[in-house]
């Protein structure tokens, strides 16, 4: 069964003490000890990044490691990748991301890994770059829309509440026809794709929530919390 979920904001790196969507993302493999692999070249594979991974993930049931781009493993990435059951990317510079998996043919490898019933998650870049279109930063302050991979259909806005200027940008592209019409999650809220259909939308925030965003038009989709309340 090929699945996404694609984080709007949260998780490990923006939540550490709130491990509601991780414990989601690893129950989804329904595996007693899954192994799950964070690919972090949207931040430069930075250090501090993969350490607060490991410092929450080595605590629950599964098999942490990473994938690093800049310091590539001795083992052949296909190899690596494949021997997973969760790839869980993070966030960053979604542009950088996608130039250096296409350079190394780590797109490719992930599509197949997907295709292959390897979980696909993500926060941030992690969560854009499966869709057709993104709504990023990665060009500086301001927002665009970027092309990415194409797993899913329309468009993503992730930080849909946790940044002032994500609603109105996502609005203004839809309105110049730059972008096509797709979803939106706030942080603490994720989408959950079985195959390239949306299976429902959870949160680790009672209030967080996702959306189905149009040209001049939001629709709030019914979004389950995933704690107690």
């Amino acid at each position: 069964m090929k699945q996404i979920i694609a984080l709007g904001g949260g998780g490990f790196s923006m939540e550490p003490d709130n491990p509601l969507l991780d414990l989601y993302i690893l129950e989804q493999s329904q595996k007693e000890t899954p192994k799950i692999c964070f690919i972090p070249t949207a931040s430069g594979d930075a250090d501090s990044y993969i350490g607060r991974f490991y410092d929450f993930f080595k605590q629950q049931d599964c098999e942490p490691t990473h994938l690093s781009l800049f310091k590539p493993p001795a083992q052949a990435l296909e190899e690596l990748v494949l021997s997973q059951d969760i790839l869980y990317v993070g966030g960053g510079n979604t542009k950088n991301l996608l130039a250096l998996w296409k350079e190394w043919g780590l797109d490719r490898i992930i599509e197949k890994a997907w295709n292959q019933g390897i979980i696909l998650a993500g926060i941030s870049a992690g969560s854009i770059c499966w869709f057709e279109q993104g709504v990023t930063d990665s060009y500086g302050e301001d927002l665009h829309a970027l092309a990415c991979l194409g797993f899913l259909p329309g468009s993503n806005c992730p930080h849909y509440d946790g940044e002032a200027n994500r609603r109105p940008a996502f609005q203004r592209l839809l309105t110049e026809g730059l972008i096509k019409p797709g979803l939106a999650a706030d942080d603490g809220a994720a989408l959950h794709f079985i195959g390239q259909d949306l299976h429902g939308a959870v949160s680790s925030r009672p209030h967080a929530k996702a959306y189905r965003v149009a040209r001049g038009s939001e629709q709030e989709l019914e979004t389950r919390f995933l704690g107690k309340g």
